[in-house]
């Protein structure tokens, strides 16, 4: 039986029902059809299936998982196999946990440091995202599980995340927020993808035609299903209309009612129903037939392979006097509370259960290193390092070889929920490594975090080892990298800027705190910024060191045939390990177009942009021939006039490098393009800005500028005094009117209920995201408790009609 034959027997209040959640994890099941609930449970580095109580915030139990490196990591690692085998493992464990879609990955943007959720995504760059999605899609999906790769589309904030509108110029959508979704759904056809919370262009990503139909299914020939994510959903029949087959979770049946009323109206044709509707069946379908009782995946070995991936993805940024790897002999300060007690993966609905914990004081004692530990910092929130434990530290410090310190970001400073509000490590760490690195030249630090932070401490010490979030043995994984048993294997996946100010997208564009985020960087985002503003960052795209070093010649170009539909670019080149130790190259293509050209153009355009990379383990003194193809893509821009990708006739620049700025071999191909970039003629004079970015300096875009590239005129980023409340208005929209007060006391006093006991980071991620909640939510994750007429009265009350509200709060 298929998804036509099922959906052909149903009812039309089943055939509503089968397009809305069983309950909080599950698909609705028919038993008169011998049709069973499908579990989906949250990923993406992890399973993360409740057992008990449910919630998507990461409070409630689950059961033990290997937490495996996060996105963050996973990213620098550059290696494709590397993702398809704990994709593989993934894949096992969801299998032993009777779990059919494991939710990930994560393919968002980082538009900014600041993002809150950006360690679960993957990189600043598109093609590197989609690569690595795809990779670990694929290695999921062997296994006969699903897989849901979100959050789709320019869900680049969590603050206001359920409300907020992404204004995105269609070229900057094109280009980089949905170019890595789109690879991954070419690529490796996930099962599902889950749509984002956020309005995008003024219309709610559930109910987005243009980007869950006519993009997603029409250009890019996805097979799937599209699912909400959990509560994201505005207006369910308008959903249906756009594509959004499943709403997760389930809200009460009051949505499967709006739909067989709509069908009933007229409003909604059944044969648009039955276009989502066998969707829905055919995921429960292939969900039923890849069912398998009884596995049992080897715990041990995941371990390992989370050991060995998060060595794979560590990023050296420093390495003064070669002071790493360490000698055997040396005596050791290990200083930081994160030795002892490691910050491994993200709060919020990311949150694993892990099967065991590494730290790096246990596995430096296991490994017969000499070691005295001193904590340096409390891991409590509020309360400030003492002088006496920095003190306490420095001692140590002085006696001792070498210090190395473990610090990082709390869990409190990054969450989903919420967005950093600066760079900032806390102070606290800062004070005790500058004051450590006084007292020990040869100091060594370890971050363990999940997105780039100022360092005032860098020129301070001997050596910087980035971790990011490596999860459970993330730890001795960088020990293990610390000490030479594995190499730094990761180069950055994203830029890390020097401060705040420099970032392409700075306050008050990020976060946006009104009704829209305007994305007025367009498509200069991370390096493609550094790099045409010459804002030097603190340390580029791509850029990590070895314990060897490599050279880089023979480079070659041959072109198919010069011209747009045939265009196929074959780069040659070889790499040498000239270094005495065993070491990983990521060797990274670049296209751009040449400096005259690009003066020449009518289409703004990046310095270069990664087209290709390779992942290299090469010995001392081995060579090795590299080839990578670039097809007619990689030198195109999308034409928004023509609603086409386009080429340019021009000279382009084809280089190899080690970083983004650190570019090794570079040649030139001419390239007859299509003449399309003529519609486009008159945007370098409403839009200058574009052309003529300013160097050296923070990205200033006019609203004039933004608003001709955008091609529409700007929404209102701020709520027009005496503007009706909706069921979208927040509750902090409404905090100050007396029901308000009322309203969020109660939400508040469930909420505290429901937290009792939970860490200091899932409370602050509930706090904020208490008063960004809309008024809608309320009725469908309430079970119950408050119901569509009663937020009507609320409605009719907070708009000056308290009759009207009364009637409607008393109403059954």
């Amino acid at each position: 039986m298929d998804g036509n034959e099922l959906v052909a027997q149903l009812s039309l209040e089943e055939k509503a029902a089968l397009c809305s959640g069983g309950d909080f994890w599950h698909t609705k099941g028919i038993e008169r059809l011998g049709i069973t609930p499908l579990m989906l449970t949250d990923g993406p580095h992890g399973l993360r299936k409740q057992a008990g109580d449910a919630d998507h915030l990461g409070i409630n139990v689950s059961v033990p998982a290997t937490c495996f490196p996060l996105s963050c990591a996973t990213a620098g690692s550059f290696d494709e196999d590397l993702l398809r085998e704990i994709g593989v493992a993934l894949g096992e464990e969801c299998l032993q946990e009777q779990v059919a879609v494991i939710l990930g990955p994560g393919a968002n943007i980082k538009r900014n440091p600041l993002c809150g959720r950006n360690f679960e995504y993957f990189s600043e760059d598109p093609y590197l995202t989609g690569r690595m999605a795809a990779a670990i899609i694929s290695g999921i999906q062997s296994k006969g599980i699903g897989t849901s790769l979100k959050h789709y589309a320019a869900n680049s904030q969590e603050r206001l995340r359920m409300t907020s509108n992404s204004v995105v110029d269609e070229r900057a959508l094109r280009e980089i927020y949905l170019s890595g979704f789109e690879m991954a759904v070419k690529h490796s056809q996930p099962w599902t993808l889950m749509c984002s919370y956020n309005m995008l262009n003024g219309t709610y990503a559930s109910e987005n035609k243009w980007l869950l139909s006519d993009v997603l299914r029409d250009e890019w020939g996805f097979t799937g299903l599209v699912m909400s994510d959990w509560g994201a959903v505005n207006e369910r029949v308008a959903g249906v209309k756009a594509g959004l087959d499943l709403e997760m979770p389930a809200s009460n049946g009051i949505n499967d009612a709006r739909i067989v009323a709509a069908v009933r109206a007229g409003e909604l044709s059944e044969t648009e129903l039955d276009r989502v509707a066998v969707r829905v069946a055919d995921m429960i379908l292939k969900g039923m037939a890849e069912s398998v009782t009884g596995y049992r995946y080897d715990v041990d070995a995941h371990h390992a392979l989370a050991r060995r991936a998060a060595a794979a993805s560590c990023v050296l940024l420093k390495n003064c006097d070669n002071v790493l790897p360490l000698q055997p002999d040396v005596k050791v300060a290990l200083i930081g509370a994160f030795a002892k007690t490691p910050r491994y993966q993200g709060a919020g609905s990311s949150k694993i259960n892990p099967t065991r914990i590494d730290n790096a004081f246990d596995t430096l004692l296991d490994m017969g290193y000499d070691v005295a530990y001193e904590p340096g910092y409390s891991l409590t929130l509020d309360a400030e390092s003492s002088d006496a434990l920095i003190k306490d530290a420095q001692r140590l410090a002085a006696t001792k070889d070498v210090a190395i310190i473990f610090a990082g970001l709390p869990d409190e400073y990054e969450s989903e929920g919420f967005d950093r509000e600066n760079l900032a490590m806390p102070e606290k760490q800062n004070r005790l490594i500058a004051a450590v690195a006084a007292a020990n030249p040869n100091t060594i630090v370890v971050l363990q975090l999940g997105a780039p932070v100022e360092l005032p401490w860098a020129s301070q010490v001997k050596a910087i080892l980035v971790s990011y979030l490596g999860g459970q043995a993330g730890s001795s994984a960088a020990v293990d990298v610390l000490v030479g048993a594995a190499e730094p294997g990761g180069r950055l996946a994203e830029t890390w800027p020097v401060c705040l100010a420099d970032v392409p997208s700075p306050p008050p564009y990020y976060p946006a705190l009104g009704l829209s985020a305007e994305y007025r960087e367009s498509i200069f985002v991370g390096y493609r910024y550094y790099d045409k503003t010459e804002v030097a960052p603190a340390y580029p795209f791509g850029y990590g060191l070895s314990y060897t070093t490599f050279e880089y010649d023979g480079f070659n170009l041959e072109l198919s045939a010069p011209d747009t539909t045939a265009t196929e670019v074959s780069v040659s080149f070889t790499v040498t390990n000239t270094g005495t130790r065993p070491g990983s190259e990521v060797a990274q293509v670049y296209v751009g177009l040449s400096a005259e050209s690009a003066a020449a153009s009518t289409v703004f355009r990046p310095v270069r942009e990664l087209k290709g990379f390779t992942k290299l383990q090469l010995q001392p003194g081995e060579s090795q021939k590299v080839s990578v193809k670039l097809d007619a893509r990689a030198f195109s821009y999308y034409n928004v006039a023509a609603k086409q990708w386009a080429i340019e006739t021009g000279t382009y620049v084809v280089s190899v490098g080690a970083s983004s700025s650190d570019i090794r071999l570079s040649g030139t191909v001419n390239i007859i393009g299509d003449g399309l970039q003529s519609q486009l003629a008159s945007l370098r004079d409403c839009a200058p800005e574009y052309y003529n970015l300013r160097k050296g300096e923070p990205l200033k875009i006019s609203g004039a500028s933004f608003a001709a590239a955008y091609g529409s005129p700007l929404p209102p980023t701020k709520r027009a005094p005496g503007t009706p409340y909706t069921a979208n208005s927040t509750l902090s929209d409404i905090k100050d009117k007396l029901i308000g007060k009322l309203l969020l006391s109660q939400v508040r006093k469930n909420a505290a209920q429901m937290l009792d006991g939970s860490d200091e980071s899932i409370v602050r991620m509930m706090e904020a995201a208490l008063l960004e909640m809309p008024l809608r939510s309320l009725v469908t994750m309430s079970n119950g408790q408050l119901s569509i007429q009663q937020l009507t009265g609320i409605l009719d009350m907070l708009n000056g009609k308290p009759l009207q509200g009364i009637r409607s709060l008393l109403r059954k």
